[in-house]
């Protein structure tokens, strides 16, 4: 993620993940008929990436418990409640600022000390990890959030913005001068070394067992230069797949040949596509999981990369790292909505929980103090979706964009959360007509959550809201987002 790029696609007249014109947009009263024989997978999560945040509050029990639990957590005299994020996923650093055989990192000038983050292997002369030229007392704040994560049952992925800053050509891990290729050809097994020994160090020393591991970060972008804000280095889909099957044998040689591939971590559907066009059938082969970031906004063919992906390759697909800078969450929304309708990933990853802008954060802290400050709407924005749908549900088709379903067999319980994206209040009627059995609570009662992105309620819980035979109506407010349970409900 890098902030100075534009999101494409966010104006009105975009395409949409679908192929078709702005259509999927709710600007008048209309009825969603969900469909429980179309379904998409079951959900494993939500999450964050650890990277800054928790190199800042790490050692924080209060944003452990508010990130990684459903618990009501109070924070400067406020109850919160908790977001139950289960995925985790820690950022390997690329920063070291020690000497070696005379040579340094160079650092960006731009570059914030609370964004360099550093890794392990500091020393190229030893590949061992138990020597001297490894500090495993690294990066010990966003490594103390990860095991807080992991105790409260997050998974959890590995991820690299850079190789080590002595990988990279010039040395600096933000990137090449004009935005090229930076890792040193002699260094792919490298790379992919160090990424494995962490893995390994994880299990044994730090309670952390990764699920996947990802060589990459927006590795085709190529604004990952030398005077750069973060760390980040350009690969183009050659050299990407000339260090995954370094990757592959780098895990297994040490043991973790459970422990999956995880690519390319692009920066938005369409270039996640070109990149996976590239890869031959024996690259194909060692990736278990595609990550796409959501950097393109309501643009981009999200269809057609879940059809090259998982209807064609039979692969696992994420959104693995998403953000924006509307602070009031209704653009988180509403893209949450679209990947729902058209990319259909078991997963979905927020970039940075707390962030220094205001818009990006859920909630902010102050750049300069690092102190933690205040809570956003789009806080309460995305527990409309990650308190309720949860790990092990089913996807559900809603056939609208602006709608997402998911049901829980063991329960008997469906979820709809919704989004009302227009200036205009609008009344939404759940058609659920297709289902065998729709119950409701007690009296037909439907428990619904609402927040109104502009201002007022956040998360308030509403109980007067009931069925009609198999419909439920619902009245949402101008830029609202509505969550609603519906239970005794057979399919």
């Amino acid at each position: 993620m890098i902030r100075r790029r534009t999101l494409l696609g966010a104006t009105a007249g975009a395409v949409l993940g679908g192929g078709v014109l702005a259509t999927g947009t709710a600007h008048a009263d209309a009825t969603i008929a969900v469909d429980p024989g179309t379904t998409y997978g079951t959900w494993e999560g939500w999450g964050t990436s650890l990277a800054w945040w928790g190199n800042v509050f790490g050692t924080r029990d209060d944003f452990a418990d508010l990130f990684f639990t459903t618990r009501s957590v109070t924070y400067n005299g406020t109850p919160l409640p908790g977001l139950g994020l289960n995925i985790a996923r820690y950022n390997l650093g690329a920063c070291g600022w020690n000497s070696v055989n005379g040579e340094r990192m160079v650092a960006s000038p731009n570059i914030p000390a609370f964004k360099q983050i550093e890794g392990y292997w500091q020393d190229w002369n030893n590949e061992d990890p138990t020597s001297s030229a490894w500090n495993w007392t690294a990066d010990a704040t966003q490594r103390a959030m990860l095991t807080k994560a992991v105790q409260r049952g997050a998974v959890t992925e590995l991820f690299a913005n850079s190789p080590m800053w002595w990988m990279c050509y010039n040395h600096n891990p933000s990137g090449a001068a004009d935005g090229g290729n930076n890792l040193q050809s002699w260094n792919y097994r490298q790379h992919a070394s160090h990424l494995a020994a962490v893995a390994l160090r994880a299990r044994t020393d730090w309670g952390v067992n990764f699920a996947t591991v990802d060589p990459f970060n927006e590795p085709a972008s190529t604004w990952w230069t030398a005077t750069g804000t973060q760390e980040g280095c350009h690969l183009d889909p050659a050299v990407q797949a000339a260090v995954l099957p370094y990757l592959r044998s780098e895990l297994d040689k040490r043991g973790l040949n459970a422990v999956r591939i995880s690519a390319s971590d692009e920066t938005n559907y369409d270039t996640a596509r070109s990149t996976w066009a590239s890869f031959g059938a024996s690259t194909r082969a060692l990736v278990s999981q595609v990550n796409v970031h959501g950097y393109q906004g309501t643009g981009g063919r999200r269809d057609l990369l879940h059809t090259d992906v998982v209807t064609t390759a039979g692969k696992r697909l994420w959104n693995s790292e998403t953000g924006d800078s509307d602070g009031s969450g209704l653009s988180m929304a509403r893209n949450l909505c679209y990947d729902f309708r058209w990319l259909h990933p078991t997963a979905w990853c927020y970039w940075q929980v707390m962030d220094p802008s205001t818009g990006w954060a859920m909630i902010a802290y102050d750049a300069n103090t690092l102190q933690p400050t205040t809570v956003q709407p789009k806080y309460y924005v995305m527990a409309q979706f990650s308190r309720h749908i949860r790990p092990g549900m089913t996807i559900l088709d809603t056939g609208v964009s602006y709608a997402a379903a998911a049901y829980d067999a063991g329960a008997r319980r469906l979820v709809l959360v919704a989004v009302n994206t227009s200036s205009s209040p609008q009344t939404l009627t759940f058609d659920l007509s297709r289902f065998t059995t729709v119950t409701g609570g007690s009296g037909g009662v439907v428990p619904r959550w609402n927040t109104v992105t502009g201002g007022g309620d956040m998360y308030r819980a509403c109980t007067d809201t009931r069925l009609s035979g198999k419909t439920v109506s619902v009245p949402f407010a101008a830029g609202a987002v509505q969550t609603l349970h519906v239970d005794g409900v057979t399919i």
